[in-house]
């Protein structure tokens, strides 16, 4: 709870434009783009520098006020909705590109800049940062980091955490602390860099990150693939990869997911066939070409209805901005969508599709399927509406019986999404009660007093959703 004297003492820190507890903007601060999770803070405060941060989070673990770092509030596991009150902490104030540092590859920023105009940044040096979750134009890579974020690039580049050599961290207790550095080989005690990423914000405050930058590549094409049976278009996912081929990008849409897309978009996606496969390869020219004419044979080879390059860049980004726009336009057909992202080996790809399927017809619920196909990173979504506690309760079993698919065949509840609230049952299932009592010590070792994002990442028995609608 936060007294008089607390609320005082925190503004006279951060300055009261900083620091907010209206109805309005602990409303705006409320909830995350995952349905059904929404709870107020006591308060909104928007730090300008580390020090102050340090300086709250003295305040708070005196008095055992939850904190929840907050990017923009993309992320879908309810991984930054403030369920136990607290404090939100919210960095648009923290967004400058510190430093671009071409003789290192590196570059530094504060948690606040946004993922998209990193990007921008650095390739207009030449440089590339790869990264790219699709909710890129509006995420900020400290929540990327919290996250552990991936994107459609992830299969030849792989994810945030490939990319993160070092961050300055504020700890609970208000000390801070520098992990890692500009050199690619550190091997100095533990690898505290990579515990913090995908950490949830759980442990600590991440003020500052080092990126590593690798050159931009020469040129790029981009194919779509269109398969009458979807089961033909997820195997010609693991035989692309089997014949040693790694695509920039190799992405999956089933028929409901192109249909709604294409409305929504109207980009010229095909909406009659079953499943549509979206690759892109880069690198230099004479390898791209050789890439894609191989890809091309082995959709041909999978029973592929129709195998097209796209012919120019405008077209090949029109197909790209279609796939990132997947969720809104799934968005707009029910009140309630629940986008989730189980996760196994390439090789299972085809039997998991099959299986959501089934699971789907089972329960009598929409699910529309459509992800990072080349790691493996499905996104079944379900469409519904939360208000129908019946129908809500069939969802429930159906992802149930999807995330234990999804183990069973060697994969993972999560693989870009992270645990956040709503996968709290489901973790041991990946890492076994070991695992969690493992992770539960260290977060007892960083966070003795339980302040950092809590109710997150470990937990009860059964899935919670608090539904609110209105």
């Amino acid at each position: 709870m936060i007294t008089e004297a607390i609320r005082s003492q925190l503004i006279e820190i951060v300055g009261s434009a900083q620091y907010h507890d209206s109805n309005e903007a602990k409303l705006s601060y409320s909830y995350d783009a995952t349905p059904n999770y929404q709870a107020l803070p006591d308060a909104v405060i928007m730090p300008k520098n580390r020090e102050q941060i340090q300086a709250v989070l003295k305040i708070c673990n005196q008095h055992t006020i939850p904190i929840v770092p907050r990017g923009s509030g993309t992320n879908l596991s309810a991984g930054t909705c403030p369920t136990q009150g607290g404090i939100v902490l919210v960095f648009n104030h923290m967004n400058r590109i510190l430093e671009i540092d071409e003789e290192n590859l590196t570059v530094t920023v504060q948690p606040g800049v946004i993922t998209k105009k990193l990007i921008e940044a650095v390739e207009a040096r030449g440089l590339f940062y790869p990264p790219d979750p699709s909710s890129m134009k509006i995420s900020t890579i400290g929540g990327n980091i919290n996250e552990c974020s991936g994107g459609l690039r992830g299969l030849k580049y792989g994810v945030t955490k490939d990319y993160v050599l070092g961050l300055e961290i504020v700890l609970p207790n208000g000390d801070c602390m520098r992990t890692g550095g500009k050199s690619p080989k550190d091997v100095a005690g533990y690898d505290l860099t990579k515990l913090f990423v995908g950490s949830e914000g759980t442990l600590g405050v991440v003020t500052e990150a080092t990126l590593k930058l690798i050159p931009i590549p020469e040129t790029k094409k981009t194919m779509l693939a269109l398969f009458e049976d979807l089961d033909a278009a997820a195997s010609t996912v693991s035989a692309i990869i089997s014949n040693r081929i790694i695509p920039a990008t190799l992405e999956f849409l089933d028929q409901p997911t192109c249909k709604v897309v294409e409305d929504f978009a109207k980009v010229g996606l095909p909406t009659d066939v079953n499943a549509v496969l979206l690759i892109e390869q880069d690198g230099p020219p004479e390898v791209v070409e050789r890439d894609m004419e191989r890809i091309a044979q082995i959709c041909k080879d999978g029973h592929a209805r129709s195998v097209k390059i796209a012919q120019s860049k405008a077209e090949a980004e029109a197909l790209s901005t279609a796939r990132r726009a997947a969720l809104s336009a799934l968005a707009r057909l029910r009140p309630t969508t629940i986008l989730e992202d189980a996760t196994v080996p390439r090789s299972k790809i085809s039997e998991m599709v099959r299986a959501i399927n089934q699971i789907a017809e089972k329960y009598q619920v929409t699910i529309c399927t459509f992800g990072h196909a080349g790691d493996g990173n499905l996104h079944p979504t379900c469409l519904t509406d939360g208000r129908n506690k019946e129908e809500m309760h069939l969802v429930e079993q159906a992802f149930d019986e999807i995330f234990r698919k999804a183990i069973e065949l060697g994969g993972t509840i999560t693989g870009e999404h992270g645990v956040g609230e709503m996968k709290l049952p489901y973790l041991s299932l990946k890492v076994g009660e070991e695992g969690v009592a493992a992770m539960k010590a260290i977060k007892q070792a960083f966070d003795p007093n339980g302040i950092m994002n809590p109710g997150k990442m470990f937990a009860r028995d059964a899935r919670k959703r608090v539904v609110i609608n209105g």
